[in-house]
């Protein structure tokens, strides 16, 4: 395999907290990368770096780990404009507007999902984005949500059955039969192209018993949990996922100190996703408060059709730092790293010997651009898994 130097890189995130005890982020100035197949195998100073078969400037720009998208919802049909201009005009969100989606999505052919699918990963792709996990949960019938996930399945290695989104309107009069049939058939044909399983443990959708039933049966499937929680309101998500050994709770935007002490003494990766709240102006999540505690934190875009239709991981950057407390490192760490654990993947979302070479070169001297410069199109550069593809 022929080797390649990215030299000139004014300052280089690996995420590798032994490169630097005051940051987690392991910054290297004025650095080197050398990528060897799709791996990084050394990373130093620009100085230093060994000699290569190709070599590549980097301009003195900065350069971070690929983003890692740890949840969203690519595989659906239509858009809610109409919802949309509606709740920014004062009607709340709830639940129930992914039936909108769910008719769109059962109506379209596989090569129109497909497309839909393609051309979201093409745009995150373009801002950054190297990892992603993307869930069903939009077609509700056993057919529909396997459809979803075999078309999923194409494109990543990180699918989440997500039957349990809201209760089918197919069952609207019979919820129970409705988790007998989660749990039952379309678990059966649906494990065979997923690594993990959620539910959206809300009101409107399923309660804490419900929940539990699900993510239990996706378990002994072979499934690991992650779940919807503590989005619209308090309630059981959060403790469920901790006592689950859930790879992450998502959303976490209202949580009791019971939930945060929870979470800060298990294993599950808190996901904020402020796309959502920005699309639907509901109340940002207290980054500050469970970072403080010791939680680990991912952020993702929850990129989905109703409440945060968004693919760009920097804006989520941008939104944590200035509305739910933040450091730009901290957001940077939870773009990449965090999202590496809520995967619980160590390949990934950092620049170290034996990584993945997921890399992204920003037209900015500094990751703080980020943040700084919210709205500019930074990326100047993506490689993914050794090969530039931006």
């Amino acid at each position: 395999m022929t080797t390649t130097a990215i030299t000139n890189i004014a300052s280089l995130v690996t995420n590798d907290p032994s490169l630097c005890a005051d940051s987690p982020l392991g910054p290297i100035q004025d650095a080197a990368v050398v990528i060897e197949g799709d791996r990084v195998v050394w990373t130093g100073e620009s100085s230093k770096a060994p000699a290569t078969d190709n070599a590549v400037d980097a301009g003195g720009r900065a350069m971070i780990p690929g983003f890692v998208d740890s949840h969203s919802h690519l595989v659906f049909a239509g858009d809610r404009t109409e919802e949309f201009n509606a709740r920014m005009s004062g009607r709340a969100y709830s639940a129930g507007g992914i039936r909108t989606t769910v008719a769109a999505t059962r109506a379209a052919t596989d090569e129109e999902l497909a497309a839909n699918v393609a051309r979201y990963l093409a745009e995150a792709l373009r801002q950054g984005t190297t990892t992603f996990e993307t869930k069903s949960g939009y077609g509700l019938t056993v057919e529909d949500e396997a459809r979803a996930l075999r078309i999923a399945a194409r494109h990543t290695e990180e699918v989440t059955y997500l039957g349990a989104h809201i209760v089918s309107p197919d069952y609207a009069d019979d919820p129970a039969g409705y988790v007998d049939l989660v749990t039952g058939a379309m678990l059966d044909a649906c494990a065979p192209y997923a690594r993990w399983i959620d539910v959206f443990c809300e009101k409107g959708a399923f309660d804490g018993d419900q929940a539990r039933a699900i993510l239990t049966a996706g378990i002994a499937k072979g499934l690991h949990p992650r779940v919807h929680a503590n989005q619209l309101g308090h309630g059981p998500g959060v403790q469920l996922a901790v006592e689950l050994d859930a790879a992450s709770a998502d959303h976490c935007t209202h949580l009791t100190d019971a939930d945060v002490d929870a979470l800060a003494q298990g294993s599950t990766v808190a996901t904020l996703l402020p796309g959502a709240e920005f699309s639907t102006r509901a109340t940002w999540p207290d980054a500050r408060r469970i970072l403080d505690a010791g939680v680990t934190v991912a952020l993702s875009t929850d990129c989905n059709p109703g409440s945060s239709f968004t693919s760009s991981m920097p804006f989520c950057i941008a939104l944590a730092v200035r509305d739910m407390g933040m450091t730009p490192d901290e957001a940077l760490w939870s773009a990449t790293a965090g999202g590496a654990a809520a995967l619980r993947r160590t390949d990934i979302g950092r620049i170290a010997p034996g990584a993945r070479a997921d890399l992204v070169l920003l037209d900015a001297p500094s990751h703080v651009h980020l943040a700084y410069r919210p709205g500019v199109p930074l990326v100047h550069a993506v490689w993914q898994r050794g090969e530039r593809v931006v």
